[in-house]
Parts: C-alpha cells; structure tokens; sequence
C-alpha cells in the first residue's frame, strides 16, 4: 500500500464550514451508531451527516488527464493536465481496517477508456469526519492506498503499462465500478468494460482471469475480435456488486438492460449469482425492474442473506434517485423481483439542516429538504444498523452541486428507521 499526500485544496475550493467543529474518532463512531434525530417524522429517513472531500485533491505521481481535453485547457475550473492522481469519483465503499475507516474505489477516472489511459486504478483509505447536528468539521481524511495490478500476467490482454515491471492498471485497461470484500480479505470488483468480475487479493493484486457472464461482451471489451461485435452496450456492465454476509455469494448487476431486451424488456435489468468458492457464475439470475425515471443501477448492498438495497438513479438531470430494498426470494406474477423503497435521495429530510451552510456561493440542492445532485451517485454502504452512507461519482470534473464548478465528493449519512423493517422486500 501507499501513502498520500493530497494536494491542499485552492482557495476557491477550499472547506469551510462555519461554527464547524474539531470532531474526534469517538465523536465519528457516535455519528455512524447514534440513535434517530429528534427532528423529522420517526418514519422518515433523515440526513445525520455530510462530508466532504475537495475535488482538487490529489494523490501523488504521475499527471494525468493529458487526454481530458485536447490540449492544455479548462473545465468547471479545472486545469488540465492534471499535477498528480486525482483523489475523485467514488463508485464502491467497503469497511476499512477499524471503525469509521472506510476503502473507497474510484471507477476508470475521466469517463472513458481513450481517456483515461493515465489515470492508476486505485483504492483510497478515507476518514470522513460528518458534520452533523452536533457538530463536527464536515472533512475527510486521505490515507494510504491500494494500487490494483497485474504482477502474475492474469488480466489475458496488453495493458496500457504491459512493458512496466508493476504492470499497474489503468482507466484504459478496466472500468472498475464495484467493489466488495471476501472472507480472506481478498477483493471482487464489478468492471463494465468485460462485462465481468475481477478477483484480487488484499494488496491488490489480480488472482485470476477475468470471469465473463453468459457471451456478454461490451464495445470495450479487449477480446473481441472483428467481425465479432459487441453483444452488451457500453458502460452498462457490472455498475453494482453485493456479497453475501458470509461471503459464500457475489450478486452482480447490470446497469443496463441487454441488447436483446432493449425493445421487448427495456426496464429489465439482470443480478447474476457468482460462487466465490467455486469461482463461478452458478446459473441463477434474478430478474429486477427499474423505474423508467431511473433507468441505472447503481449500486447494491446486502442487508442480510436474502434481502439487498438496490440503487437507482437518473441521468445528468440528477432529479430522480431512488434506494430500494429486495427480498431474494419474493418476486412478482412475472417473477420480477419486489422492491420497497427506502430513501428518495433527491428529497431527503435535513430538519437539523447539517447540510447548511454551502460551501461555495450558488450551492444547489441544500437544506430540508437535501438532494444528492451529482450526475453518477454510484455508493452505497451499510454503516450500522439502519443506517447507511452514500457517495458520489463526481466524474471528475463534472458539476453538479453548483454549475460551472467541478463537483467536490460527497458523503452523506443517512437514517432509515424503516430499512430492516417489514414491508415488499421484508421479511
């Protein structure tokens, strides 16, 4: 693993929260396990926390973004290229190594795989420090980082780095966009470019071939050989991956529907069962429906054995985004699966308004009630109890939470008495 150095933050995006306060680690655990607010109806989900990483944080050597734009040049305030390895885009949370750490994966960087050949495919340990009704400084701490590589020549096609001894990873080889940890520590991470799943072990580094599903095959996938052609659309892979409390199960969902639905079942979307033990896909495939206002999935988490949350979200209007929880083994007359939401994170109730005040002059979506306003929110994690954080895919340098700006991440903290509860989905 390696240590960071983010770079301090310029003026312009520099965090302040007025009357902040210096918050501890016991003070963040209090955060994650605390009781329900008093403020808002008891039934409702309430916003307990937000932290925020400034999107000009970077992480060390090598520049990046060379390909971003053509040229040296701006975008939402972003000069490009860029000094260092952004720290940005997160599409996966995981535990960390102790309580209030989490590991935090950002996809293949700049948003697609022409470029991002120079962004380093990285996992960031991070400490966010929730600004909440009790105080708090509302930042995040950057800490090491694991560097996803291919040392034992596994990944069956050139990379980008092929001729480098550290044979690392990059946004022109996989489109990491899920991450969930297995019963030794090792890593499964959900890639769009195969569509498939990738096998590491805790330092990073890749056990096995990639594993494929069914003959699927996105425009980006490096093994298809003209006149082969893609049988998946692009970025529409493996956007969410969920594993089984004891870790027997990877449960993988595609974001998009197949090509083969796209006129009879646009709305279906596919979660694959994957045997960690046997390293194989075992045939079973649950049948799920998203909305047509949300037509991504964006992430999943396994609440237990047999119930997930499943996120979903729109577009660029980031007006619609929507949690829901499934039970495994309860589906409809069409045997679609039956889904209960949970959260509406474009109206989440703030009564202690911990969203409050902006950061920058001409913030959007904040106070009671907030809005996640960013394009991609792609994380979610289960934190303790009935509640669960979220986190953005800022796309670098997209905006979202202010226009014209490139969107900081963000972290919220959310409060959902009802996620363990009865109801479609329950038990």
């Amino acid at each position: 693993m390696n240590s960071v150095r983010p770079r301090a933050p310029s003026p312009r995006r520099s965090l302040v929260f007025c009357a902040a306060l210096a918050v501890t680690v016991p003070t963040l655990v209090a955060a994650l396990a605390s009781p329900s607010p008093a403020g808002g109806a008891s039934h409702d989900p309430v916003l307990v926390g937000r932290a925020v990483l400034p999107v000009e944080t970077y992480a060390g050597p090598p520049t990046s973004g060379a390909q971003v734009i053509p040229g040296p040049g701006t975008r939402n305030g972003i000069v490009f290229p860029l000094p260092g390895q952004p720290v940005e885009g997160f599409s996966a949370i995981v535990d960390g190594r102790d309580r209030g750490e989490i590991l935090a994966m950002p996809d293949n960087g700049f948003g697609n795989k022409a470029n991002s050949v120079d962004f380093l495919i990285r996992a960031y340990y991070l400490r966010p420090h929730f600004k909440t009704a009790d105080g708090g400084s509302g930042t995040v701490d950057v800490g090491d980082f694991i560097s996803f590589r291919d040392p034992y020549h596994r990944i069956g096609f050139p990379l980008v780095r092929e001729g480098t001894v550290d044979r690392l990873l990059t946004g022109g080889d996989i489109d990491p966009e899920s991450l969930q940890r297995g019963r030794h520590g090792d890593l499964w991470v959900g890639d769009e470019f195969g569509p498939w799943i990738l096998h590491f072990d805790a330092r990073g580094r890749l056990l096995d071939a990639p594993f494929p599903v069914d003959d699927l095959k996105s425009p980006s996938n490096p093994f298809i050989v003209p006149p082969a052609v893609a049988t998946h659309p692009g970025s529409r892979g493996f956007e969410a991956t969920a594993i089984s409390p004891d870790g027997r199960y990877l449960y993988g969902a595609l974001e998009g529907a197949l090509m083969t639905d796209a006129s009879t079942a646009p709305n279906r979307r596919f979660i694959y069962e994957f045997s960690t033990r046997g390293e194989e896909f075992t045939g079973r495939a649950l049948q799920y429906e998203v909305d047509a206002a949300t037509p991504f999935v964006s992430d999943m988490q396994a609440l237990d054995r047999h119930r997930l949350l499943v996120m979903e979200r729109d577009g660029a209007a980031a007006l619609v985004r929507k949690i829901y929880v499934v039970d495994m083994r309860r589906t409809d007359a069409r045997g679609f699966l039956k889904k209960r939401e949970v959260v509406d994170l474009a109206a989440i109730p703030d009564p202690d308004l911990v969203s409050l005040p902006a950061l920058h002059t001409g913030d959007v979506g904040l106070g009671d009630p907030f809005r996640v306003t960013c394009e991609s929110v792609e994380a979610v994690h289960v934190v303790h109890g009935n509640r669960i954080m979220v986190g953005c895919d800022n796309n670098f340098p997209n905006a979202g939470r202010n226009p014209g700006l490139a969107d900081d991440n963000e972290f919220i903290l959310v409060d959902v008495p009802h996620l363990r509860g009865h109801g479609h989905g329950g038990h």
